[in-house]
């Protein structure tokens, strides 16, 4: 598969299937018992995906809960693998998955902030550089030194987001997270998403919020049952969502 200089992420072909099982054994005595008779059932999540985003666009996947999004784009982190195809991505990349992964409960919101952004690829004195970067943003002031697990849903939102914004990738993928917060700081993201956005950074976001989709996406990307049901310009891809949702 040629790599095109162009393109962001590069998905091709991509199925990812998920075992659920039923009356899962509990205790090594069960296991070794009924290893047999376990009640699996294999569920096709995707379904042959194929789909190229280029630097500096910014896509939104939309769709029904259950209908992929989300899993694509754990996929696009490489937090899970497909089951068949592959996904390439060219550029430093973030994510905003899920609310506080990679967050330690018992160490303080600093603490936290070397740890999380270590794992983006940051050293020591890049994370101390943009230290107050950060905390500015996150507008924790003073809770910044407390243990996040006496933080509210918000504030972890706050921290989570001001890290991934604060690493400079050229990829940043965003789950529904955005939902979570009050109104001036979810303005505020979106507000820091645009700059990003000026900036030529690529960003695909997951989001059930039409309204700041259209204001920060030209492209939309509408998922359905696995599959790519219209791939194009934002506003005709939601309208037709909303058309058949009624």
């Amino acid at each position: 598969m040629k790599k095109n200089e162009d393109c962001a992420i590069k998905v091709h072909k991509v199925t990812k299937k998920f075992k659920v099982y039923y009356d899962k054994p509990n205790t090594l005595k069960e296991r070794l018992c009924f290893w047999k008779s376990s009640n699996a059932e294999e569920r096709t999540v995707l379904k042959d995906i194929s789909l190229d985003i280029n630097k500096g666009e910014v896509v939104a996947l939309i769709g029904t809960n259950g209908s992929g999004k989300s899993t694509l784009l754990k996929l696009m982190t490489k937090i899970i693998y497909p089951t068949s195809g592959k996904i390439i991505t060219n550029g430093k990349l973030t994510s905003l998955l899920e609310l506080g992964a990679g967050f330690h409960d018992d160490f303080t919101g600093r603490e936290n902030i070397y740890f999380n952004a270590s794992i983006f690829g940051l050293t020591k004195n890049e994370i101390e550089d943009k230290m107050e970067d950060i905390i500015a943003f996150s507008e924790l002031g003073e809770f910044i030194d407390n243990p996040v697990r006496t933080y509210s849903s918000g504030m972890y939102m706050r921290l989570a987001f001001s890290v991934a914004i604060n690493v400079n990738a050229d990829i940043l993928l965003i789950d529904e997270i955005l939902a979570v917060g009050d109104q001036h700081f979810q303005d505020k993201c979106f507000k820091k998403l645009h700059e990003l956005k000026d900036s030529d950074k690529t960003i695909v976001i997951v989001s059930h919020n039409l309204r700041s989709v259209r204001q920060l996406c030209k492209r939309a990307i509408w998922i359905k049952d696995g599959v790519i049901k219209i791939d194009g310009e934002a506003n005709k891809v939601i309208d037709q969502y909303l058309e058949e949702c009624k």
